[in-house]
């Protein structure tokens, strides 16, 4: 398994469009991947927008993604990275 904490960087948080790139994004791994608010335990499925517009990840929030899989640090990390970059908005 592997995870990295991060920070939701875009004005908007992660509202539908922006949610909807990131699974889509998600979706290209075959690593079981999870979401979560750092200071939740509870993870969520990264690749199911209902599961992660529940978490109401805004500007600001703490997150933690793990993966577990044959592409599990190639998957943390490309998500982080669109994290990173505000989910291009």
């Amino acid at each position: 398994m592997y995870s990295r904490t991060g920070t939701i960087v875009n004005e908007t948080g992660l509202h539908a469009r922006p949610a909807s790139d990131f699974i889509k994004a998600a979706n290209r791994f075959k690593a079981k991947i999870k979401i979560r608010r750092k200071e939740v335990p509870t993870d969520v499925n990264a690749k199911s927008i209902v599961s992660l517009l529940t978490l109401g990840l805004e500007k600001g929030a703490e997150v933690v993604i793990s993966a577990e899989g044959e592409d599990e640090t190639q998957a943390v990390n490309s998500l982080f990275d669109l994290i990173e970059t505000g989910l291009k908005e």
